[in-house]
């Protein structure tokens, strides 16, 4: 298959996880997949599972807090093909009571989330514009539209990527970029979750928690959408979750 177009996926964790199901849904479309985060045992997996299923995929170590990093990320990205969409799926939590969140634990928290979302998408724009078109994608969380302890930092953090996405799609939706916010109100069905809280996961029962591969459906019809009827903020449950 030789590919269109390029793609990149910041935030790649376990084969069954969001970002994998991201990165392999923009390769079944014929996309060149780069897939980024902070280990490459984990990437290379993913590489190879899409590689198997007839996808292109790059994996690329990157630390999303850093400048340098993200500024490199997007020149490999970008070398032989343009890019056409770029999601920042980083999603790093903490819950702790405020008054035993220290320094170190919110600042972590705002670099991780709004700090790395705002390198990612200034460098994704600075990419888009000179051919006034692509997609970027924020994955938010419940988080992003409320706080509720012991996640208030988190929160602050998710609020933060928000607002960011907001004021780049007011500022560069009118030079043809595509800005997505998608809130992920509820529990991925994904090896995290399994693995730290398994109960919760089989109490949700079929269909009780969201399943990587529709959300991913949703991210790809988004960035079809016909520029005249653009959605800017989404938010996706299972039915069965309460809002």
């Amino acid at each position: 298959m030789t590919p269109v177009g390029a793609a990149l996926v910041l935030g790649v964790g376990p084969v069954q996880g969001l970002g994998a199901a991201l990165a392999r849904r923009f390769a079944g479309e014929g996309l060149h997949v780069y897939i980024a985060g902070r280990s490459l045992e984990k990437l290379t997996l993913v590489a190879n599972s899409i590689g198997d299923a007839g996808g292109i995929a790059t994996p690329v170590v990157a630390d999303a807090t850093s400048e340098t990093d993200i500024a490199n990320l997007f020149e490999v990205t970008t070398e032989k093909l343009p890019l056409e969409l770029a999601a920042y799926n980083v999603d790093s939590n903490l819950p702790k009571p405020l008054l035993e969140t220290d320094l170190d634990m919110f600042t972590l928290l705002w670099k991780q989330n709004s700090l790395g979302a705002f390198l990612f998408g200034r460098e994704a724009v600075k990419y888009m514009l000179p051919r006034q078109r692509g997609t970027v994608f924020f994955t938010g969380a419940t988080a992003s539209l409320r706080a509720k302890p012991p996640f208030t930092a988190f929160a602050a953090a998710k609020a933060g990527v928000r607002a960011l996405a907001q004021g780049m799609a007011r500022e560069f939706g009118p030079q043809g970029i595509h800005v997505v916010h998608a809130v992920i109100d509820g529990v991925i069905d994904g090896d995290r979750a399994r693995g730290q809280f398994p109960q919760f996961v089989a109490a949700k029962g079929q269909d009780g928690l969201l399943q990587p591969d529709a959300i991913a459906d949703t991210y790809w019809h988004l960035h079809k959408q016909h520029p005249s009827a653009w959605t800017h903020e989404i938010d996706l449950r299972p039915f069965k979750e309460p809002f």
